[in-house]
Formats: structure tokens, sequence, C-alpha cells
């Protein structure tokens, strides 16, 4: 052991890499070679540079800016550490907002998958026009995410929406306008309306590679279709399942905010202003730079401890073997 590393020596080096030549030639695989070593990092280069300019330069900036106090035109900046997490989380319309979130974040990602592995189900088990039914299934995924939720928005409006009036015609008095609750559900079934595609696709394709022999072992038991799925099909599928998890987690946290904008715009009385809304509204409305730099922070934190929290407990219950 040395350099914080396991080094072999030279004669069980020669066997490992002698192992890895033989696997691959048996493969009949071969090690891919550049002629010019330039090559690989000039094919690397745009992507690189598209995540340093999108990415990094913009997290660094606002960790930086995390720890600054800067006037509503920019003039002067003045250090002031930890100051703006701590308003921040003596804030009772912070807390106010991560509540709002983590109940949006947990009903999207519970209604989105149910959908997802609902339709891919379905559709997998249908035997005329199933392509046909699948391109349908996967339009909502081409609309942008704006566009979703204005749909949604003049669908379930009180005064025009023919959801709406639906609903007031059945006894049910829907007012998104001034019920929060309303409004939470009206962003939810927005955001996973516009999700359940990219689920669907990914499910689709994972119920597609079970082996159709141990289906069909299983229909000739006696099995049925939905003891089929849940016995076989869904354990097999685990890994797919827990891969869309954790990314409706993600979408929840970072990719809602035009939905949310498009919809409520927050309200009412920010009873839907999640967290990365109100980054927004405290960075390019309020102009509080500080306060919203910290807010980025805090919720790229949390996104990577939820992230690992599930890897780290979740994945347990995964089931990994075919």
């Amino acid at each position: 052991m040395a350099g914080g590393g396991l080094r072999l020596r030279w004669p069980f080096r020669r066997l490992l890499v002698k192992g890895a030549g033989d696997a691959q030639a048996e493969s009949g695989l071969k090690r891919a070679h550049f002629r010019e070593w330039r090559l690989p990092f000039w094919l690397l280069a745009p992507q690189l540079f598209i995540l340093l300019l999108f990415f990094f330069i913009p997290s660094i900036r606002a960790l930086i800016q995390a720890f600054q106090l800067t006037d509503p035109f920019g003039a002067t900046t003045q250090w002031v550490g930890f100051q703006n997490f701590e308003r921040l989380f003596r804030s009772g319309v912070y807390w106010s907002s991560a509540q709002v979130t983590l109940i949006f974040t947990i009903a999207q990602n519970v209604l989105t998958l149910s959908f997802a592995l609902l339709l891919a189900f379905a559709s997998n088990h249908t035997l005329r026009g199933r392509g046909a039914y699948r391109t349908v299934l996967l339009l909502p995924y081409a609309i942008a995410p704006a566009i979703a939720g204005i749909m949604l928005a003049f669908l379930f409006n009180p005064r025009v929406g023919p959801v709406a009036h639906t609903l007031q015609g059945l006894g049910f008095d829907w007012d998104p306008n001034r019920n929060s609750w309303h409004a939470l559900a009206l962003i939810v079934m927005a955001a996973s309306w516009k999700h359940i595609c990219y689920n669907y696709i990914f499910l689709v394709a994972a119920l597609m590679s079970v082996p159709q022999s141990i289906l069909e072992s299983a229909y000739l038991d006696g099995a049925g279709p939905i003891q089929r799925f849940l016995r076989i099909s869904l354990p097999m599928i685990t890994p797919t399942l827990f891969f869309l998890i954790v990314i409706n987690f993600v979408y929840g946290l970072f990719e809602t905010f035009a939905i949310v904008d498009a919809t409520t715009r927050g309200g009412p009385a920010g009873a839907t202003s999640i967290l990365v809304y109100k980054v927004y509204q405290d960075g390019f409305v309020t102009l509080d730079l500080g306060s919203s730099a910290a807010q980025s922070v805090v919720l790229m934190v949390l996104a990577l401890l939820l992230t690992f929290a599930q890897f780290r407990f979740v994945e347990r219950r995964v089931n990994y073997s075919v």
C-alpha cells in the first residue's frame, strides 16, 4: 500500500493485463486508439465549453455572491459572510416555501410514476395499435413546459376552463385563484402531465426487456396479467424505477419554474411559490441578489443530499438481477 492506493507487483500486474487482453480477444473487441493525442480533447471541447459557460462559471459566481450583500442597482458590494444564510433560515416565508416544495415534489413524483407505470403496462399488453398508442402518449413530451402550463391553466380556469366548469357542475367549488390547495393541485397536475412521457419511455423499454420465456412460464402456471406484472415484471424493472425516482425529484426541484410561472405565478399569496421560483422572485423581482444566491446554493445542496440519501437507502431494495 503506497500513495493511498493499492499497487500490484509486476508479476500480478502482468497477469492482470494479460487476463484483460484475453477477455477482450475472446469477445472480439478491439481497443480504440487515436492517431493524434489531441483529437479526444478537441472532441470534448464543445461540451466542456458549454458546461464551463452555463454551469461552472454561474455556480462559482452564485457561491461567491451568496456571501455578499449587493444593492439593487449592483453599484456596491459588501462581504457579509454567512449573514444571507442566517437571514434565510430565520425567514418564515422561506420555510413555508420549503414545505410547499416538499409536498409538490413528492406528489408530482408519485403521480407521474404511477400514471407512467399504468400506461406502460397497458400499452405493452395492447395487441392492436400498440405503436399508435405509444406515439400518442409521447406527444406531450414535445410541448414546452411554459406551453403546458398555459394549457392546463386555461383548462382549469374557473371562468372559461371546460374542466373547471365540469367540476363546478358536479358541485365542486374549484378556484385555484383563491384556494391554495387547488392551486397546488394544479401545478402538480401540470408538472406530472408534462413529465409522464419521460417516465413512460423508460418504463416501456424496461418492460420490453423482461424475458418473455419467464412470462410465458407464469402464464402456463395460471398467473394472470396483474400477477405476472406484480411478481415478475415489477421486481425486474426496479433499477429503472429507482433511476426515475431520482430524476423526478431533481425535475421537481429545478425544472418546474416555467410551469409554475405560467399557471399560478407562485400564488395565491405565495401558496405555490416553490424554492426554485422563490429564487427567481427574490433575485429578479425584489432584486435581493445575495438572498437569491444563498437560496440557489441551499437548493443545490438539498438536491445533492436527496440524491445521496436515495442512493444510500433506497438502492438497497433495488434488484439488479434478471
